[in-house]
């Protein structure tokens, strides 16, 4: 009954070989649909925009018709015969077969071409490169089946492949499939009654407005948010470092979301927080964005891994707000999409000003990221304390130089290393002068001083946060083939071409700036109403959270090699939709959500499913799992351990020795929460990059070293066997046996079913009872169990039911 929601490679061979949803035998191509996704995929690596084995170009039309090395043309539009391409993707000659690698072109894909080039090859612009089109919602047959504009674009498609809609679902179904979408947690059995009793027209919108308003719907979406930004509270590497009060940039994305913040706002904010004319706490909680990512505290090539911090920022950001591959553009031009590498180092230097995590010799981010809160006096009291210990130790760096420029070439690179205090230590006496020795240690004296004095200070209220810039940075220049020690031409702050913007003039940054404003000029550029994909991608991922899948499947990816959107007009109708509304997310939501599209049922239907297998017409709601978050605090909700508890530092959950042990030191930077504290919702879990706890991973928890635009959803043994003989699982189960007992007795049938109706939110039925009384009695007669643990083993399965981890 229920299928995996993402098969990725599936997915994409589907859609480039056309499915139902995007041509039919006799429907008309389109280029940027059908076509480009073969030529993407299958040619343009060795005949794209950087490479022309050949002379064959294919990623523009004057390039594709023009004659070959050898003379023939690979395209001849109108002849399918004369076109090269067609007879090197169809010969059977092995050493003559296009593409040279993997496997030939399917059936299908080959005769799309065909048809493209006999109906004249015509090339589009891709879609997601030009600005979105405001649409009128088509007209359709059924008129009483449209509710609002989304269903009029879903059932126009399912009317012109000759489907029908889905049935709608049953209420409880209905309900159980918001709660979980809006929310993450499971309706109460008193909520979900309230709901099946409630007969009024406008009982779902009223459902639904109520679920938006529950101060859970930021704790359920922010989850969604912190995969894309690559959240967790450690650096990664060996030592896998703490990093300080990150949790309140969780909370900050929690806030935002539950206060219905404008999107642009929340965008400005992460990238240029510290830049807006009105700085705040939360303004600057946001740019803790620039330090969620991976953190090298001890790297072999410094300098590299500078920009490799770099890239990690500007990869995530051209994914996540603009849904572009920009990263795959840093030691070349990109190879499918018309983004340069002038394009890659022009976005970058809006990112110039911003500072490394923390300086490598120290290891301390509380200079760089950590954003003192308290009030202005006493913040103005640490920063010159904070300032005295800088210039103290510049006077200290000066007289070390004197000894390094004494010593030997070979020291003198050590001392540019991380191994420069080791070399100091030993050496630097011999190299000075008695005068300067003297010097040199009574000036350590004085800093010995000043940071004991700040060490002393009350602890400030921090935030992790961009805390320091560097306001006059220094130039920017294109990395031939990447690399940070061949430095080849200067480029200013720019937008990529494809998008047609003008250059943008950024005047220096005055003397005593703290940033140098061109982030909030990107932040800008990025929010602006005319950015073509900025809102495309946010709505897209919207859809993608309720349907398992977004209009664009390939939601970080609008490219070229991206899958292209199965409903265009609905895309760009809603994108333009989200702006027009001041870019505030729960109407886009509620809009979603009272809609027919989303209240079908998952009943398959036959044709359908064999003409449409991934459902790209909509024809259904396409059922799922629960994510790990999800089936971890209903479980909770089910035992009603749940602890509601919002904000503030994350908790522990207890992990046993083996798993602590995979760190290179084991159990470092783990702690110990009390039970009442680890049974708060998992988006308060603390997330340590090197120690991430096996229930989640089970379950397709990402990986959060990069962003994650959807995660996989598996079906694998060890799954099974982490709800079958996990510690949190038996011990659930034990406290779900505990409250069945206290409502329903000691009868053992009634406790069967009050099993059922906490973790199902529904009655028992007859086979179910019968089937709970037989394990449990077999348990206690031949297993010679007591009862109460025979009851246990029966919540044990009863939270192993398909019904408890998968929703309809």
């Amino acid at each position: 009954m229920v299928r995996g929601i993402v098969i990725r490679v599936g997915i994409i061979l589907l859609l480039a070989a056309g499915s139902v949803a995007a041509t039919g035998a006799n429907a008309p191509l389109n280029f940027t649909r059908d076509v480009k996704p073969i030529l993407a995929r299958r040619c343009f690596a060795c005949h794209g925009a950087s490479k022309h084995e050949g002379g064959l170009r294919l990623d523009n039309a004057e390039s594709a018709v023009a004659a070959l090395d050898s003379g023939e043309h690979a395209i001849v539009p109108g002849d399918v015969e004369q076109s090269a391409l067609i007879a090197r993707v169809t010969t059977a000659d092995e050493a003559e077969r296009m593409p040279p690698e993997g496997k030939p072109l399917a059936s299908q894909e080959v005769e799309t071409l065909k048809r493209w080039i006999k109906s004249g090859a015509a090339y589009q612009k891709h879609w997601a490169f030009v600005p979105p089109e405001r649409h009128a919602p088509p007209d359709v047959k059924n008129k009483l089946w449209v509710v609002n504009p989304i269903d009029a674009f879903v059932l126009a498609k399912l009317e012109q492949a000759g489907f029908e809609p889905a049935a709608a679902a049953d209420k409880r179904t209905l309900a159980r499939r918001a709660y979980f979408g809006v929310t993450g947690l499971p309706p109460t059995n008193e909520q979900l009654q309230a709901f099946l009793d409630d007969s009024a027209p406008e009982a779902w919108p009223r459902l639904v407005d109520t679920l938006l308003a529950s101060p859970h719907f930021g704790e359920q979406w922010a989850r969604h948010w912190l995969d894309l930004v690559r959240f967790a509270e450690t650096n990664s590497f060996e030592r896998d470092g703490l990093k300080p009060n990150a949790w309140r940039y969780r909370d900050y994305v929690i806030r935002s979301l539950n206060e219905d913040k404008p999107y642009d706002q929340f965008i400005r904010e992460q990238l240029a927080g510290d830049e807006l004319e009105k700085i705040t706490n939360d303004s600057m909680i946001a740019t803790a964005y620039y330090r969620l990512g991976t953190w090298d505290d001890e790297p072999a090539d410094p300098q590299q891994a500078r920009y490799d911090e770099f890239d990690d920022i500007l990869s995530t950001t051209g994914q996540a707000f603009l849904g572009l591959t920009i990263g795959c553009a840093r030691c070349h031009d990109h190879k499918i999409d018309p983004l340069t590498q002038s394009d890659y180092y022009g976005l970058l230097a809006f990112f110039a000003d911003v500072t490394p995590y923390a300086d490598t010799s120290e290891r301390d981010p509380m200079r760089f990221s950590q954003w003192d809160m308290s009030t202005p006096e006493e913040r103005a009291r640490r920063a010159a304390l904070r300032k005295k210990a800088d210039d103290i130790r510049a006077e200290s760096r000066a007289i070390e130089e004197v000894g390094v420029q004494r010593m030997s070439a070979a020291d003198q690179e050590v001392a540019r290393t991380p191994d420069r205090t080791a070399l100091l230590q030993n050496k630097l006496e011999r190299h000075l002068n008695v005068s300067e020795w003297t010097q040199y240690q009574e000036i350590n004296k004085r800093l010995a001083a000043a940071l004991e004095e700040i060490k002393n200070q009350p602890p400030p209220d921090s935030a992790l946060a961009l805390a320091m810039c560097e306001p006059h940075p220094q130039p920017t220049h294109i990395l031939m083939r990447g690399s940070a020690h061949a430095p080849g031409d200067v480029v200013e702050p720019h937008f990529p071409a494809i998008f047609g913007d003008a250059i943008p003039k950024i005047p220096a940054a005055a003397a005593d700036a703290r940033s140098a404003g061109r982030r909030r000029v990107l932040a800008e550029w990025i929010t602006s109403p005319r950015n073509m994909l900025t809102a495309r991608v946010m709505v897209n991922r919207v859809w993608q959270h309720y349907f398992g899948r977004g209009l664009v499947r390939s939601t970080n990816n609008f490219g070229e090699l991206g899958t292209p959107p199965t409903h265009p007009e609905l895309l760009d109708f809603l994108a333009l939709w989200l702006v027009d509304h001041n870019w505030q997310l729960k109407p886009l939501h509620r809009l979603i959500l009272t809609s027919n599209t989303y209240q079908m049922s998952s009943t398959a239907n036959e044709r359908a499913l064999a003409a449409d297998p991934t459902n790209d017409l909509l024809w259904r709601f396409d059922p799922r799992r629960l994510s790990a978050e999800e089936l971890h605090d209903a479980t909770l909700v089910a035992t009603g351990q749940f602890n509601p508890k919002m904000f503030g530092p994350g908790f522990y959950p207890t992990l046993s020795k083996e798993v602590l042990a995979t760190q290179s030191r084991p159990g470092d930077g783990w702690g110990q929460s009390p039970s009442d504290e680890q049974a708060r919702r998992s988006v308060y879990m603390h997330l340590k990059r090197s120690l991430l706890p096996p229930l989640l991973t089970a379950f397709d928890f990402p990986d959060v070293d990069a962003t994650c635009e959807a995660r996989f959803v598996t079906t694998q043994p060890g799954q099974a066997l982490a709800m079958l003989h996990s510690e949190f699982f038996n011990e659930q189960a034990a406290k779900l046996a505990a409250r069945t007992t206290a409502a329903a007795g000691r009868d053992p049938q009634a406790q069967v079913a009050q099993a059922i109706r906490f973790a199902l939110n529904r009655p028992a039925t007859k086979d179910e009872v019968a089937a709970g009384l037989e394990l449990m009695d077999r348990l206690t007669k031949q297993h010679n169990l007591k009862p109460e643990n025979a009851l246990r083993y029966w919540c044990l399965t009863v939270l192993n039911l398909n019904e408890f981890v998968y929703l309809d």
